[in-house]
């Protein structure tokens, strides 16, 4: 039986393609989602495009990996990030985003993470994964501890808001072997 890695009943990950650069700007530039993103500043639509023309390197090279999640009729309804790739430790940290609230609650963040875990652990050969969560984003904290995440820290008043500050959570995933 083959597996089917970066697929499943419910999701598809994908690499980014050109036709992507309009959703990708209005995800990056949506100030609801900077405080999430830790975005200061708006993208610009070549800064985009340098990111998609680079999109082909490796992992290995570029120590990040963005793949969109599809839904089963091929609509993209997010992304999932891998960042701060480190090859020699096997880890890196994963960040997930379902953009429309329409498509939020319905099984997409959770099968792309399930399906990323997978593909890390069997594919990438990494020993760790790791999240940094906003301390009161409960639906995220809910979403990968049912993925078998554990808290692993708080980082206090780590994240300036338009609120004041706010913890972060460190919250990790260890294979095991």
């Amino acid at each position: 039986m083959m597996i089917k890695y970066l697929s499943n009943d419910t999701v598809t990950l994908r690499a980014i393609e050109p036709e992507d650069i309009e959703m990708l700007y209005t995800w990056e530039n949506d100030p609801e989602i900077w405080e999430i993103s830790h975005t200061l500043v708006p993208y610009s639509k070549y800064i985009l495009a340098l990111y998609i023309k680079n999109s082909d390197k490796d992992i290995y090279e570029t120590k990040q990996l963005r793949l969109m999640i599809d839904d089963p009729y091929g609509k993209t309804v997010g992304a999932v990030d891998l960042f701060d790739f480190d090859p020699y430790h096997s880890r890196a940290g994963i960040g997930i985003l379902i953009h429309n609230r329409e498509d939020r609650s319905k099984g997409y963040a959770s099968s792309a993470l399930e399906l990323l875990i997978t593909w890390c652990f069997n594919k990438l050969n990494i020993h760790q994964l790791y999240a940094n969560i906003e301390s009161g984003n409960k639906i995220s904290r809910s979403l990968f501890e049912k993925q078998g995440f554990q808290l692993c820290g708080t980082k206090k008043e780590w994240l300036m808001s338009s609120s004041g500050w706010k913890d972060e959570v460190m919250m990790q995933l260890i294979k095991v072997s």
